[in-house]
Parts: structure tokens; C-alpha cells; sequence
């Protein structure tokens, strides 16, 4: 089964999945923080928030970079017969609908809620009810886009956690794969069904420790690799 793994590819993909993690949890520090289920506090820091065009859009540069990863990952593990190959063109399909539904979630959080929160907090006391009624709408958006965006990414992790079992990747990768693809769907439940809640939260945290390992234990795997097949390893 080794044979079918494409090792220069899965070098690629292991990098840019770390880096696309690391990178977004280093712009997510710079987003404006507090309840985000307190609707009123939250969306004066946000009103307030100079940052909010640039971090959104260093976010969705960051999860690009992941999702790359990702299709690296499904190219590299291409290439055998039956189950396992159309579990790859599922994992691509998935890929690619939640790179989609991600520009929606920004789209939505980076652009129309911010000139919402913008336009109630400018506001006259006689429009503030109004605005503010138009901003809890985009928010409620928000959370629907997230909640799909995160059932798509949860299903394109588990079905790469399913194609790297049947490969030479070792097997404990793809069990924390599938723990990671578990979280982000718990995710978008939650996201459905409570919005922001801390709840919410402790998934987003959980996944990215479990994304952190997985992905850093697949490029010392695929580092080795190269390693072991260099002419000077083989002299």
C-alpha cells in the first residue's frame, strides 16, 4: 500500500497544513475578543475594532493555505483502486465546499457584519432598535454559514482520516485525524444550535491542538521519508 503514496507530494501537503494551523491561530489573537453571545457588548468592540477588515482577511488567507494542504493530502494518497479512490474525490468535494462556504462565513462576519454593527453603533436613538435588529440578523447568518462551513470541513478531515488508514501513514495519525474531523463537526452544531457559546469554544481549541499534532507528526513522517529513500541513506 506504501507504494501508492506520493512522498514529495505529502512533504507539500504536511507543510502547508501546518503552517495554514499555526498562521490562523496567530491571526485569530489580533480578532477582537469578549462574549460573542452578548450581542450588544460584542458588537460595540466590534464597531469599535479598527483591525477587523485585515484580520478577517489574513484568516481567509490562512485557511486557504490549510485547505491547499488538504487537496496536497488527498493528491499524495491518490492512486489505488476501489473504496479508497472514491473516498479521495469525496474528501475533494468537501474540500472544496468548504473553501466556498469559508468566503461565505467572511463574507458574512468580515464585511456585512461589521458595516452593521458600524451603522448601529452610528445610529440615531430613534433608528438604534432597527440597526441593531439588522445586526443580529447578519450575526444569526453568521452562525448558519459557520455551522456548514464547519460540517464540511469535519466531513473532508474524516474522509482523509479514512484514506490515510488504508495507507503507510501511520495508523495514529489517521485516529487523530478523525478526532479533529469529530470536533469540527461537533462544531457546527453547536454553532447551530448556541451560536458563540463557550461551548463552542473548547471545540474550536480542541481541534486546533488536534490538528497541531496530527499535522506536525505527519511532516516528521514525511521528512523521514525522505530521509530513508536519499541516495546517501542507501549507500
Amino acid at each position: 500500500m506504501d507504494r501508492a503514496l506520493d512522498h514529495r507530494m505529502l512533504r507539500l501537503s504536511a507543510r502547508l497544513l501546518l503552517a495554514g494551523q499555526l498562521l490562523y491561530v496567530v491571526v485569530t489573537l489580533f480578532h477582537t475578543g469578549g462574549d460573542a453571545n452578548n450581542h450588544p457588548a460584542i458588537f460595540a468592540a466590534y464597531a469599535a475594532s479598527a483591525s477587523w477588515t485585515a484580520v478577517h482577511a489574513a484568516q481567509f488567507g490562512c485557511m486557504v493555505i490549510m485547505l491547499a494542504g488538504l487537496f496536497a493530502l488527498f493528491t499524495a494518497l491518490d492512486g489505488q483502486a476501489g473504496m479508497p479512490r472514491l473516498a479521495n474525490r469525496m474528501g475533494v468535494a468537501f474540500t472544496t465546499a468548504t473553501l466556498a462556504l469559508y468566503g461565505a462565513v467572511l463574507a458574512v462576519d468580515g464585511v456585512a457584519l461589521k458595516q452593521t454593527v458600524n451603522a448601529w453603533a452610528s445610529a440615531p436613538d430613534v433608528e438604534k432598535a432597527a440597526r441593531f435588529a439588522d445586526a443580529e440578523a447578519m450575526r444569526w447568518l453568521e452562525w448558519a454559514t459557520r455551522s456548514y462551513e464547519n460540517f464540511s470541513l469535519g466531513l473532508a478531515v474524516l474522509v482523509a482520516a479514512a484514506v490515510v488508514r488504508s495507507t503507510g501513514v501511520p495508523r495514529p495519525i489517521a485516529h487523530l485525524m478523525a478526532l479533529s474531523g469529530f470536533t469540527y463537526l461537533t462544531q457546527g452544531w453547536l454553532a447551530g444550535a448556541q451560536g458563540f457559546s463557550p461551548a463552542h469554544t473548547y471545540a474550536i481549541i480542541s481541534a486546533e491542538i488536534l490538528n497541531v499534532v496530527w499535522m506536525t507528526w505527519l511532516l516528521v513522517f514525511a521528512g523521514r521519508r525522505r530521509l530513508s529513500q536519499s541516495p546517501s541513506s542507501r549507500r
